[in-house]
């Protein structure tokens, strides 16, 4: 159980990092299509909870 929860806390970490890379590429680029760098300012939100939520979960597994 907890190798799984190692394992999507590390996946979620890089998904966030990919939106968040993805939304700085954009920005860089010049597009300024605002509706594109909201939607993944919400996805990237979206997956900083889950990360958290998953970190925190594997937290109190191991303190146990």
């Amino acid at each position: 159980m907890i190798t799984v929860l190692t394992i999507l806390v590390g996946l979620a970490m890089l998904a966030t990092l990919g939106v968040l890379l993805a939304g700085i590429l954009g920005m860089a680029g010049g597009s300024g299509d605002s509706r594109r760098s909201n939607l993944l300012m919400r996805w990237r939100i979206g997956l900083q909870f889950i990360a958290l939520a998953l970190f925190a979960i594997l937290l109190l597994l191991l303190k146990q």
